[in-house]
């Protein structure tokens, strides 16, 4: 029934796209902090793939949300406690989509001052979760 009324190609596009972009993230990021700092140009586009990549994440759940009729936000933040409230991720799929979410802000609204100390870590350490959530968004659409 879920299938039915669910736009399952849609978000299999989106899965695909993160996909892609997380191959080039990672053929492109180096491994020391230092290289990341001087990357210039490629870094910036680094950014631009990672925030592709939790926008795509986010029109996921947004795509779930509608779909299902789990509810209708009044803010953004309201889509995932829609997630949980209907028990379509577990607890920690929605702490690593809330963390992600707050990441994309930063990229987003402060990208003149980002830390890129900071920034490269928190790519390199996140990469794990963007696998965590397709897994878990690909179990979803299995059910």
């Amino acid at each position: 029934m879920i299938r039915k009324s669910l736009r399952v190609r849609e978000i299999e596009k989106h899965l695909s796209d993160i996909a892609d972009s997380l191959e080039i993230v990672e053929n492109n990021m180096p491994s020391e902090f230092g290289e990341f700092k001087e990357l210039g140009l490629v870094k910036d586009g680094l950014y631009k793939k990672i925030e592709f990549v939790i926008e795509s994440i986010i029109n996921i759940c947004n795509i779930i949300n509608s779909d299902l009729r789990l509810g209708v936000p009044d803010v953004e933040d309201n889509i995932i406690d829609n997630l949980w409230k209907g028990k379509i991720f577990d607890e920690k799929i929605i702490k690593v989509i809330r963390e992600i979410k707050g990441f994309r802000n930063i990229l987003v609204h402060k990208y003149g001052a980002i830390d890129d100390k900071r920034a490269f870590y928190s790519i390199k350490d996140g990469l794990k979760d963007f696998e965590l959530i397709i897994r878990e968004v690909e179990k979803f659409l299995k059910k």
